[in-house]
């Protein structure tokens, strides 16, 4: 008996006389075999949520059942590669196809016909298992492609070798309980289902972004979470494309989740050109995009991120250090809210389904610093930085509730920084982050013994501010103190010289730990020299117009290799009289 459509509502479609399924498994749909999911099942019915256009089909078409869940292909040839949210490349399909995905199109996610020089690090008669490293890919110059056991296999190497094959050439063969099991360069895995590992640890190491705002005052760890809400034109995109470009991560997955065409054109288009500052190469060449716009089928937009975390959790069981951005993980839950509808289930608040939080929650909780499987103690790291994008950029909405509540990292941008031009448009009073304990050692060690002290003393003035400014307001700044006055300076170097950076400036666009301790330091070495001087009738006009307060508004634009004009000016403000 044939699985058959009995109904089509936009992107869900309903099929009857279906046998044998479980959720979540993939089906095709109609004689042009679009590619959907099981979402509900209810007797010999089943609900599909289908990630292509639906329109022209109808009622007694076929449903072709797979029998299995949507997986991804990892192997070599994920890096540099611009998917779709069902990892179909775009640029092969493009070659074949034109500028547009025709309907049905199956194309795989790696390629069948280019050979890699695959370097066995085993050899016959060695034991192993699951997570194991047997050989490894030069992928490219900046990545190292680590061929590992697949999951469930454990066993003796029978025969293993190096040389140039195709991923679908067998490499090696692992003698197992159950017979010999054939091993190729890459594997499959459920999207939907996280990979394994031996232990997850309490993250302590920051990833390192050279944005000032972030790393000083809200940093995040290798293996945390952040989140990134913000109205339109608050500048949720740009900041997520600097993380990208500059955090120290090994592996960039960048998710356009349901963004605008035109964001992810910019995207692809100049991700190929910019250059990796850690190596001097392509940052392409560690990174995987997927691309999947706001006018593609709503529900590819939830295969999209599970398409992309599970790639970057393919990458941390290799031992890298993974970050993962995906902008914006609302377009998600719009997409969900729009499959709910369609399922005709009772909505929660504001129309999005009651399971909001825990698929959020499911998402996020897939991060993390772990030990790996294998026997070689690997440590890799997951870190997840998911845009929320707010209607009218209120965070009190269902979306942004349910990603704090599971994210340790909230950076709200501002859009009235924005419209004055503050870059990242960080609001540092609304922001936070709960890993300031667990890397304070860190940034002891790296970056100086006080830079916990002087974060702490910095967030006192810019909070001061925000009090006088309503005095200031009312009365003007004349009827201050000097003291006061002084908090004020203090506070707007804090804000324009070192909070708000330049993505386009060669130099400002990143700083370095040692030279965020060094500017901090510097702008508030004036602050304590000056109230010294205040003490002993010292004027707040003669400081504030003094040449040592403007060198301090040009530390940023000092380069990387001339750290000592910045110690050359703290010397200067010791001796200032």
């Amino acid at each position: 008996m044939e699985a058959i459509i009995k109904k089509v509502s936009g992107p869900l479609v309903v099929g009857e006389k279906i046998k044998d399924a479980k959720i979540y498994d993939l089906v095709k749909v109609s004689e042009q075999k679009l590619i959907g999911e099981i979402i509900r099942i209810e007797g010999d019915q089943a609900a599909i949520q289908v990630y292509e256009e639906t329109s022209g089909i109808g009622p007694g078409e076929p449903i072709y059942l797979e029998g299995a869940p949507m997986t991804v292909e990892l192997g070599p040839g994920l890096i540099s590669a611009i998917y779709d949210g069902i990892q179909r490349p775009l640029d092969v399909i493009r070659q074949k196809e034109g500028d547009y995905i025709r309907r049905g199109l199956e194309v795989p996610g790696l390629s069948r016909e280019k050979k890699w020089d695959f370097q066995a690090k085993v050899k016959e008669g060695d034991q192993v298992e699951t997570g194991d490293i047997i050989g490894v890919v030069q992928e490219t110059k900046t990545v190292e492609h680590r061929i590992m056991v697949p999951a469930g296999i454990q066993g003796k190497i029978k025969t293993i070798k190096s040389g140039n094959f195709t991923i679908e050439e067998v490499v090696a063969i692992i003698k197992t309980e159950k017979g010999d099991q054939e091993i190729k360069m890459y594997h499959r895995w459920p999207i939907r289902q996280p990979r394994p590992v031996k232990e997850r640890f309490v993250p302590q190491n920051p990833l390192v972004t050279g944005q000032r705002v972030i790393d000083t005052f809200f940093p995040v760890t290798k293996g945390g979470t952040a989140c990134v809400p913000g109205p339109f034109g608050a500048g949720k995109t740009v900041v997520q494309h600097q993380l990208a470009k500059w955090a120290d991560a090994d592996i960039v997955i960048f998710i356009g989740c349901g963004e605008r065409g035109n964001e992810m054109a910019d995207v692809l288009l100049e991700f190929p050109h910019l250059i990796d500052p850690r190596t001097g190469e392509a940052l392409m060449k560690r990174t995987v995009l997927i691309a999947n716009t706001s006018n593609m089928p709503v529900a590819a937009r939830e295969a999209s991120v599970y398409t992309g975390i599970t790639i970057a959790e393919y990458f941390r069981d290799m031992g890298y250090n993974v970050a993962l951005m995906a902008d914006s993980t609302s377009r998600w839950a719009e997409a969900l809210r729009e499959i709910s509808g369609r399922l005709e289930e009772m909505p929660g608040e504001e129309g999005y389904p009651a399971y909001l939080g825990s698929r959020t929650a499911g998402f996020y909780e897939r991060a993390g610093e772990v030990s790996c499987l294998g026997k070689e103690g690997r440590v890799g790291s997951l870190s997840v930085i998911g845009a929320v994008s707010p209607p009218g950029g209120d965070f009190s909405e269902p979306v942004t509730q349910n990603t704090l509540r599971v994210t340790k990292v909230f950076w709200a941008l501002d859009s009235s920084l924005a419209a004055q031009r503050h870059f990242p448009a960080l609001n540092w009073l609304s922001s936070y982050s709960l890993y300031t304990e667990e890397t304070e050692e860190y940034f002891k060690k790296n970056a100086g013994t006080d830079f916990p002290e002087l974060r702490v003393k910095a967030m006192e003035i810019l909070q001061e501010e925000s009090k006088l400014q309503e005095i200031v307001r009312l009365v003007g700044v004349e009827s201050l103190s000097d003291g006061d006055q002084l908090t004020l300076l203090s506070a707007k170097s804090i804000r324009e010289d070192f909070l708000q950076q330049f993505a386009f400036d060669e130099v400002d666009t990143y700083t370095s730990l040692k030279k965020q301790h060094l500017m901090l330091r510097a702008i508030l070495s004036f602050y304590f020299r000056a109230n010294e001087l205040l003490k002993i009738g010292k004027k707040i006009a003669e400081l504030s117009a003094s040449t040592i307060h403007a060198k301090v508004s040009r530390m940023k634009f000092v380069p990387e290799n001339k750290l000592s004009e910045i110690e050359a000016i703290i010397d200067q403000i010791k001796s200032l009289s």
